[in-house]
């Protein structure tokens, strides 16, 4: 196990020295589990560890907080707790248990219970791994159903013949383990999810969970394999019951993230993209206004997220339509797009196809976008102009002027502010 922890960033390696120093303290023992030691041995880069513990693991996760000067943060209800170090790390430590599903697609009823149970109880084999974490002394992997050999053969496998009636948002979170690391889901667990799919389990999961769910498939580095293949499956009808992804759904979702990265690449520090939600927008693209409107309401978006995904179909076909035209003065690019936020602006440059379109859409981020005039109230205080409707006034003219390329610097500024001074002054006087 040395070799893996070995690859570790420095930081990480600290976290698990001090929780090894926590774990001898408190005579409780804590494990390396999950997502985070599949991924060390599979060589995936994953910043964030999972600590369970033999014990109370609230009460560890005080101590290795208070040891690390994290932010915590608790749910009793499971018996975890989230650490959020400065640097932005997060550390989630559960204590071991058993789960009971009082019935299927239900939020499970959790109780303490052994490393062995805890591990019985997750999703798949290639999750159900354990490692302790011991100062000084070599440990195995803790390896009870056989998760090793499954990454070494690339395979996805069920725990148990139920485990999609328990809880049907496995269904997606195989597919996008599978689709991740290029691993096949082995036949029984692929006949499973078929017969789920088939009896609507999916359809059977709180909407909020399956959007969180949905979000995480959405987030992957290619997440349009993960979404083929679960279209594919037939499982897409919790979204909507008539949505599907054709070659044109494909041919925008590429087209986004083409419009996704050249904005990374080009504007670094600017507001991050919430990508997901840009393709969210692209798999609904063949449903009515009224159906969308009606499966972003039972997804339980956040407003503002409603009102990115919404400003897109209901403004989109118009706004292109005059972004198409070829001689289309800078101020009046300026005002279409900057009421706009910067996912719906992306989905129009995925969708648009003329030249001059892309132009426009270019143009506004590389040298519109952000635009600040040189000149401020105080220059205006200054020629004897009061604070109110005047300002305003004056200063849209002023960037209507920089936008069009008519005044380029302070100096050039200053003086058309005081022509249109003077001009307020006269038509005042008369």
């Amino acid at each position: 196990m040395k070799e893996y922890l070995r690859q570790l960033p420095t930081e990480l390696k600290k976290i698990i020295g001090l929780a090894a120093k926590v774990s001898g303290e408190t005579r409780m023992p804590a494990y390396l589990v999950g997502g985070c030691l599949r991924d060390l041995i599979l060589k995936v880069s994953n910043l964030d560890l999972d600590i369970a513990v033999e014990g109370d693991g609230i009460v560890f996760a005080r101590h290795l907080g208070h040891a690390l000067k994290a932010k915590i943060t608790i749910h009793e209800r499971f018996m975890t707790a989230t650490l959020t170090l400065a640097s932005g790390l997060k550390v989630d430590i559960a204590t071991t248990r058993q789960e009971r599903y009082p019935g299927f697609a239900a939020l499970p009823v959790v109780s303490p219970g052994s490393l062995i149970e805890d591990l019985k109880r997750r999703d798949f084999t290639i999750n159900a791994l354990a490692v302790r974490i011991l100062k000084a002394k070599e440990e195995r992997i803790i390896d009870p159903f056989g998760g090793q050999s499954d990454l070494i053969s690339g395979r996805v496998r069920v725990l148990h013949d139920l485990s999609f009636k328990d809880d049907p948002t496995r269904i997606l979170r195989a597919i996008r383990f599978s689709r991740r690391f290029n691993f096949r889901i082995e036949p029984k667990t692929l006949r499973l999810i078929k017969e789920s799919i088939a009896e609507g389990w999916l359809e059977k999961v709180s909407p909020h969970r399956m959007r969180d769910e949905l979000i995480l498939m959405l987030k992957e580095k290619e997440a349009l394999r993960p979404l083929n293949m679960l279209a594919d499956l037939g499982g897409l009808s919790f979204i909507q019951a008539k949505l599907k992804i054709d070659q044109s759904t494909r041919v925008l979702f590429r087209s986004a993230t083409k419009e996704i990265n050249w904005f990374v690449k080009n504007f670094p520090t600017r507001r991050r993209l919430d990508g997901w939600l840009i393709y969210l927008a692209v798999i609904l693209k063949n449903l009515s206004l009224v159906q969308i409107e009606t499966v972003i309401a039972r997804l339980g978006l956040r407003n503002g997220e409603q009102k990115r995904v919404l400003s897109y179909y209901r403004t989109g076909a118009k706004l292109i339509a005059c972004l198409n035209k070829k001689h289309l003065k800078p101020e009046r690019v300026f005002s279409l797009l900057e009421p706009l936020s910067y996912e719906t602006i992306i989905l129009l440059s995925a969708s648009c196809r003329s030249k001059e379109c892309k132009k426009h859409l270019k143009n506004f981020f590389e040298i519109y976008n952000g635009m600040r005039l040189c000149v401020s109230g105080r220059d205006l205080g200054g020629l004897g102009v009061l604070p109110g409707p005047a300002y305003q006034r004056i200063f849209a003219k002023v960037l209507t002027a920089k936008l069009n390329g008519q005044v380029k610097n302070r100096l050039t500024e200053l003086a058309l502010i005081k022509k249109l001074v003077q001009i307020d002054k006269k038509k005042r006087s008369v």
